[in-house]
């Protein structure tokens, strides 16, 4: 039989939906090849699945004070809000006893997930007062001039990136690239004088004669710091523990994130209690476009809001690219970053830009929202822990799923006959698709299947399988009022869709609810119940509609034989408008309003 030019564009809605489905198994077959961290060709599980690395931490206070509740409920926030942030899904964060926290994290944690919660974790902000490559073989600091292109610049680990007040750019901003590839672009404001306290003439090492005018005085150097600074080893993880546990009120010597750079720093003036938000996204210039370079865009509390307007006018005052001009960002004794001041920034909204790539800009952004805990914990136990539920429970699960989609395929062919075949057909598309998402997304997301997201997944056969229902329904309904099937099938489509739409959305709403307001399980449950739904109208709208268009084209369906789910006879259509096989008089509440064309297959 030749193809009919009637189904010209459903053969291409069926090769779309099949191009998408030979891209999501491609990506995950490539990502199990060739990509770091390799991709598994199953679905991650989680905790009550597949078991775990339980690890118990305990609050580290200085001298006699002791830890008050209200910290520990804040630690447990803030180190839940950071393994979220880290990519870590299903994660269980609670307090044990009256003052430790333990942390159950599934599958088997990377070093960088466990260094996370083994660190004292705060966050200061100091000045630097002295800055110098740490590695001998590295180049001296180039001339203090400005640098056209910083996509065009080594890193040397002496340049300082500069500050913005808004992340707005201006022609005269100067952007450098150095250990630290970040630069604050200057957002327009005006040049002020260099304040009277500036002490950029000053030689580092000189003994002090009185108390230090501000952590930004050179007088903070004395010969002792000056000798631990031309001595230190930032390959010594002593010296990161050393900075930690520094007198905030003090200078410190620090190294910056994998010891490319080493500094004096000045008496801490903000902390990590400071920061209200951190987010990571394109730079907009100030026509608000794109500029197509990442930036970490910093939000202060009221309280630092102030601070920080003191310290950006204060450094505003030292010749940009000097280190006095810059200002630290410390998290565990070891500098993430240090931006040197463009403008003094008073509305407590900074951007740091450069260098970034969308990772680093995000693990900057994660590292000052998350980064400062009430105080500092260390690592107490760490064991594995097995699954809490296991693959008895698992493959229970997985029985229930195969007994409910075998009820529905009983049903679909006793009630539908071989049009019931059309439902089976599509749900098995629609697991081939759910499954292929479940594993992309635990290698992209961290995504791990629990019991509640089994469960949600099981509930979605009965979601599926009622598009399913609607859409047939609908179609009989054309058929008993006397329109031939071929025809039928669009203005039943025509009907389901708005019903299988409302529907859906419905289901959408829900999941969105339930996952924004609840935690754990409940939030897997509502996020597979969405995951799902999404994928029920793709199925629906490119593959059943589709099929079911193009099977009305052929003899078996199109002329109603008994066994094809379509007979006008067993349908109960009005004897006044049926005619015999495949033959039709058209009532004339159907004939009005249609052309000759949209009735033809019919008997007039």
């Amino acid at each position: 039989m030749a193809r009919n030019p009637r189904n010209r564009g459903s053969y291409r809605v069926l090769a779309a939906l099949g191009v998408l489905l030979v891209l999501l198994y491609g990506g995950i077959f490539a990502a199990s090849q060739w990509a770091e961290p390799k991709a598994q060709l199953t679905p991650l599980l989680g905790l009550d699945l597949a078991g775990g690395r339980q690890i118990i931490i305990e609050p580290v206070v200085q001298g006699s004070e002791s830890v008050q509740p209200e910290q520990v409920d804040q630690a447990i926030d803030i180190i839940r809000n950071r393994i979220d942030g880290s990519g870590v899904a299903e994660a269980e964060v609670a307090r044990l006893g009256s003052t430790n926290i333990v942390v159950s994290i599934p599958g088997n944690p990377t070093p960088a997930q466990m260094e996370a919660l083994s660190r004292s974790s705060q966050l200061r902000f100091r000045t630097v007062l002295l800055a110098e490559p740490a590695l001998p073989s590295q180049p001296p600091a180039p001339p203090e001039l400005p640098l056209p292109d910083s996509s065009t610049v080594e890193p040397s680990g002496t340049d300082e990136p500069t500050a913005t007040e808004d992340g707005t750019s201006e022609d005269q901003a100067t952007v450098t690239e150095g250990a630290y590839p970040e630069g604050l672009l200057a957002s327009g404001a005006e040049q002020t004088e260099t304040p009277d306290d500036a002490t950029a003439t000053e030689e580092p090492g000189d003994t002090p004669a009185t108390q230090p005018a501000n952590p930004s005085d050179l007088s903070w150097i004395t010969p002792e710091l000056q000798e631990e600074f031309d001595n230190v080893d930032c390959s010594d993880q002593a010296v990161a523990e050393k900075a930690a546990a520094a007198d905030p009120a003090e200078p410190v010597v620090a190294c910056s994130v994998g010891g490319l750079e080493k500094y004096i720093l000045g008496p801490s003036e903000l902390s990590g209690a400071d920061i209200a938000d951190a987010s990571a996204g394109l730079e907009m210039n100030q026509a608000g476009t794109p500029t197509g370079r990442v930036e970490v865009r910093l939000s202060l509390t009221d309280e630092g809001r102030t601070k920080f307007a003191e310290v950006t006018t204060r450094l505003f005052g030292f010749p940009e690219g000097s280190d006095q001009n810059r200002f630290a960002m410390v998290l565990d004794g070891e500098v993430i970053s240090a931006p040197g001041v463009n403008s003094p920034i008073t509305d407590g909204n900074a951007s740091i830009s450069g260098g970034f790539t969308n990772e680093s800009a995000e693990a900057l952004a994660n590292q000052l929202k998350f980064g400062a805990l009430p105080m500092s914990f260390e690592i107490q136990t760490t064991e594995q822990i097995s699954p809490t539920l296991g693959g008895e429970q698992l493959r229970l699960g997985i029985i229930a799923g195969a007994i409910g989609l075998l009820l529905v395929f009983i049903y679909s062919l006793f009630q539908y006959r071989a049009l019931g075949l059309v439902t089976v057909a599509s749900l098995v598309i629609a697991a081939v698709a759910a499954y292929g998402m479940v594993t992309l997304l635990g290698w992209a997301q961290n995504f791990r299947l629990t019991m509640a997201g089994v469960t949600g997944l099981i509930v979605a056969i009965g979601i599926t399988a009622d598009s399913f229902i609607v859409y047939f329904e609908r179609v009989r309904d054309e058929v008993r009022a006397g329109r031939p099937l071929r025809y039928a099938v669009d203005t039943g489509w025509q009907r389901a869709r708005r019903t299988i739409l409302i529907s859906d959305a419905v289901n959408l709403i829900a999941a969105g609810v339930l996952y924004w307001l609840s935690e754990s399980s409940v939030r897997a449950f509502a996020f597979a119940l969405g995951l799902t739904t999404v994928i029920d109208l793709i199925v629906v709208m490119m593959f059943t509609h589709p099929v079911v268009s193009i099977l009305a084209n052929t003899k078996f369906f199109g002329e109603g034989h008994p066994w094809s789910g379509m007979d006008p006879e067993r349908l109960g259509a009005k004897r006044s408008t049926y005619l015999g096989r495949g033959q039709f008089r058209m009532p004339e509440p159907v004939r009005k309003g249609h052309t000759r064309e949209e009735l033809e297959g019919g008997v007039v």
